[in-house]
């Protein structure tokens, strides 16, 4: 056997075995009873997570591309996501806490042996390894949703992480020009991209400017403070409805006592810091924070411009800073701490412009809808993607502090509807660039 289909298994396995791991640290760090409790209505119990994660890994690569059965057939439409709304699971027939982890343990022995004896090659599921880093994509997905579950669970902490390190070297500017050209948006090399990604294409964007760093709390509270929730004309029509019908005046998680603004993060109640990005806020809330401050939203082609295009080379690369995968120098991924970083960490996973934590910490509201790319072919289910494109749905960019990198990169692409919250969003800001010679950098 050649080195590269080794290679393809043993990365394979051990970004299964990552989020197993992740997986089991979610679960196992709460008692059963909530595991099977429903802790929001925007959120599915824990438990049926578990099994879902369990019952998708049984459908692709046991039934799929071994050929099998299903082991428990009489389960499949629970775990449909398609089947049953998040604040109806609680009600149907789940399995149990002990369970679910015997059905996720019993599913991934066989997975485990299906990977020593399949060929990484031969069809589209399997070239490259692609089904098994399918799966380990979506387990690690779940294992982000079980986390904000966790931050909307009520009750003492449960989870620990340390704090990420201060910023070394803060940036000199506040905002960065990106010279207009085309560039290649998308791709169609990275084995383990999904089907929104593809393929790769030209775009042609014009100059722009975009903020150095992401929106801070800070710089998130001078907006409040000037009446930006109080103040009709900075909203879409929509998003001020939203927040007059729910009262809502401040990022979630927030409430102020005295004048001090606190929040609560996965059970600790803590003040605001004033330079870290600011997380939990909707697109409408993003879009309001800009229309004050005379900017706008980057749309999703800036974005990635801004993240992958090094003029210098001529090319995209797979991440800012290159084509290396992340390491913790880079980026602040994979729950190795349970917040982000303040504003300006990582100058080594700048881009070549040097735009900063465009990679995780906070995931970025774009201005953008989700629409497929010129070309787009639905692969291997249309309930990926396809059925969520349109104006209904922004896109996100660049992951964030729950992110696990093997579902970060430059081309990657998240979705959620402009109300969100719960979700670990925020956001930078972007201008048109002004006509050569009337303005200086910021």
């Amino acid at each position: 056997m050649t080195a590269e289909p080794e290679l393809l298994r043993e990365r394979a396995a051990a970004a299964l075995t990552a989020a197993r791991v992740r997986t089991a640290g979610l679960t196992d760090a709460v008692t059963e009873t909530e595991l099977t409790a429903q802790h929001s209505p925007l959120m599915s119990p824990l438990v049926w997570d578990l099994a879902h994660i369990g019952n998708m890994e049984e459908l692709w690569l046991l039934r799929n591309v071994a050929g099998r059965e299903s082991m428990h057939p009489e389960i499949d439409p629970l775990y449909d996501a398609f089947e049953h709304p998040r604040a109806e699971r609680p009600k149907l027939p789940l399995l149990s806490p002990e369970e679910a982890r015997r059905y996720a343990a019993e599913v991934r022995g066989r997975v485990f042996d299906l990977l020593e004896r399949t060929p990484l090659e031969g069809t589209a599921l399997l070239d490259g390894g692609y089904v098994f880093g399918m799966i380990a994509q979506h387990e690690q997905q779940h294992d982000e949703t079980m986390l904000i579950t966790h931050q909307l669970r009520q009750g003492a902490p449960v989870l620990a992480a340390p704090d990420p390190d201060p910023p070394q070297g803060p940036p000199r500017a506040a905002e960065v020009l990106v010279p207009a050209g085309p560039f290649t948006m998308g791709t169609s090399a990275e084995p383990w991209s999904l089907d929104n990604e593809r393929p790769a294409h030209v775009r042609e964007v014009e100059a722009f400017w975009i903020d150095t760093v992401p929106v801070t709390n800070a710089a998130y509270q001078q907006f409040m403070a000037d009446g930006g929730y109080r103040e009709e004309r900075w909203w879409e029509a929509a998003g001020w409805a939203e927040i007059r019908r729910h009262g809502i005046e401040a990022p979630l998680f927030w409430h102020r006592e005295g004048g001090t603004w606190l929040r609560r993060r996965f059970g600790v109640t803590e003040p605001v810091p004033g330079d870290e990005p600011v997380l939990h806020v909707s697109w409408y809330e993003a879009d309001a924070y800009a229309r004050w401050a005379g900017r706008r939203l980057p749309t999703e082609a800036e974005w990635e411009k801004a993240a992958r295009h090094d003029p210098a080379a001529g090319r995209s690369t797979r991440y800012p800073w290159g084509d290396a995968d992340p390491t913790p120098a880079h980026a602040n991924l994979g729950q190795r701490h349970l917040r982000p970083a303040r504003a300006g960490a990582y100058p080594d996973g700048a881009s070549p412009l040097g735009v900063r934590q465009l990679i995780g910490d906070v995931w970025e509201w774009t201005a953008s809808d989700f629409l497929p790319y010129p070309g787009f072919r639905a692969f291997p289910y249309r309930e990926y993607s396809e059925v969520f494109f349109g104006p209904e749905h922004k896109v996100l960019r660049g992951g964030s502090f729950a992110v696990d990198p093997v579902a970060c990169r430059g081309t990657f692409r998240n979705w959620d509807l402009p109300v969100r919250r719960q979700i670990f969003s925020g956001f930078r800001t972007a201008r048109g660039a002004v006509p050569a010679g009337s303005a200086g950098q910021a």
